[in-house]
């Protein structure tokens, strides 16, 4: 059977769609081409034998001459289509493209349609037409740098060009169909392309085992990386329980500054209030010393008052002396003399004092030469005598023991302790006892403060 009738008309033969291309089965097309001489009667073989009868079912034809236009996919030599096609189009467009055109190349597998695209790309066909547009579009960049090429020399420099640069598809379409390249170029070019196939067979292998080598590699580094996150886990969160730790001891020790500071502004308060309690002592003790120098000068005027007194009063005794009788006289004289001590040179009359008799005068204080002076203005009254120092030398319980044996207390405030004072005050509030508190610690003071008891 002749090649021309068994290959794929769109005639008669073909389903045409309405106002559509003609439509041919692609199993019918592949089948068609694909079987022997002597199988022509009908019997069909597979894709897997496409190869073997490929070459004896397409016998060669004349190869293009060089001219002045490009030469087309169909008028390119049967033996630069399988390499063309299969490097210049992509699977996935090359069945995007025939599926346009033909039925079933959904349901075949890739090398069915790589061979049913050659065996369509042998002549003038739609298929021919559609993968020579698609080709141009694609590789249009390409066409435009091999345009500039004007001798064969040119083109295979530019092919090799095209190599170094990675851009092998589009190098052999515009190669191959330059107005320049003549069989050998095509020759030397289809012969770059086979050693690269298996150059590119044996890279992919070593691709593979490299690859493979990669996946080990991968998983080992991902299992140590897994161990690494739990190590890292582990120690972020001893470094976290640590941190915790540490933060509780900071607001301990931030509550020991706390409290250490409330200590020392209560400790410098104590200092500061005891500064001031020594200011104030330099202050008692500088007006103590003011109040002796002005009691002194008091006492110097009442002894002079006390003498002005004595000198009128004795005047007044030796006037009424003389006008009465003379027994009336002598008993004046008699009482007078006994109501009046003397405090230093100067005498003190005791007048209208409070009577004494058997009764015990405590004596807290005073000066310790004036001592024997009180001792005498209360024994003149008949009373017994007391005296204690006001805790310069005797105890408290020797005051508490003299407080309560006591019927009168007399206290001298200019000249006793703070806690004597608070002693006598507080022990005669409770029992109700009488006590006299006398400022200055002189006879005619005590006299005046017994004259105020008698008043009472």
């Amino acid at each position: 059977m002749a090649v021309s009738s068994i290959r794929v008309s769109f005639g008669g033969g073909a389903s045409r769609p309405e106002g559509g291309p003609a439509v041919t089965t692609l199993g019918a097309a592949v089948t068609s081409v694909l079987a022997p001489p002597e199988q022509a009667d009908g019997a069909a073989h597979g894709a897997e034998a496409a190869g073997h009868y490929l070459g004896a079912l397409l016998p060669d034809r004349t190869d293009p001459q060089p001219g002045s236009r490009r030469v087309r996919l169909w008028d390119l030599p049967r033996g630069t289509l399988c390499p063309l096609i299969g490097v210049c189009l992509p699977m996935a467009v090359l069945r995007r493209v025939l599926a346009k055109l033909l039925v079933g190349v959904d349901a075949a597998d890739d090398y069915t349609v790589h061979v049913t695209a050659i065996t369509e790309s042998d002549r003038r066909t739609p298929v021919a037409e559609a993968l020579q547009r698609e080709l141009d579009q694609r590789h249009h960049a390409a066409l435009r740098l091999a345009a500039q090429a004007k001798t064969v020399d040119a083109v295979l420099q530019a092919w090799q060009t095209a190599l170094r640069s990675g851009d092998v598809a589009g190098g052999l379409w515009a190669s191959l169909t330059h107005p320049s390249c003549n069989s050998e170029a095509r020759e030397r070019i289809c012969r770059d392309v086979h050693m690269m196939q298996h150059q590119r067979g044996a890279s992919d292998r070593a691709d593979l085992h490299q690859l493979a080598r990669l996946t080990q590699e991968h998983g080992d580094r991902g299992r140590e990386l897994a161990a690494l996150r739990v190590r890292h886990a582990t120690t972020l969160a001893a470094r976290e329980a640590q941190l915790n730790t540490l933060t509780l001891e900071c607001q301990h020790l931030q509550q020991d500054a706390l409290r250490k500071d409330a200590v020392l502004a209560a400790l410098r308060h104590d200092l500061s209030a005891r500064e001031d309690t020594a200011d104030l002592r330099k202050t008692v003790a500088a007006l103590t010393h003011q109040n002796q120098r002005l009691q002194q000068r008091t006492d110097a005027l009442e002894r002079q008052l006390a003498d002005s007194a004595g000198s009128g009063a004795q005047a007044r005794a030796r006037q009424r002396s003389d006008d009465a009788p003379p027994a009336a006289a002598a008993r004046a004289s008699a009482d007078s003399e006994g109501d009046r001590v003397a405090e230093g040179d100067a005498p003190v009359t005791l007048g209208a004092v409070i009577a004494l008799h058997d009764k015990s005068v405590l004596c807290v204080g005073g000066r310790t030469a004036s001592v024997p002076v009180y001792r005498r203005v209360i024994e003149v009254k008949g009373g017994r005598f007391v005296h204690h120092d006001g805790g310069e030398k005797q105890t408290s319980a020797q005051l508490d023991a003299s407080l309560a044996a006591a019927d009168l207390v007399i206290c001298q405030t200019g000249c006793v302790s703070h806690e004597a004072y608070w002693r006598v005050k507080d022990h005669c509030k409770r029992t109700g006892k009488r006590c006299v508190f006398v400022d200055n610690p002189s006879v005619s003071s005590l006299v005046r403060g017994l004259r105020t008891v008698a008043q009472v």
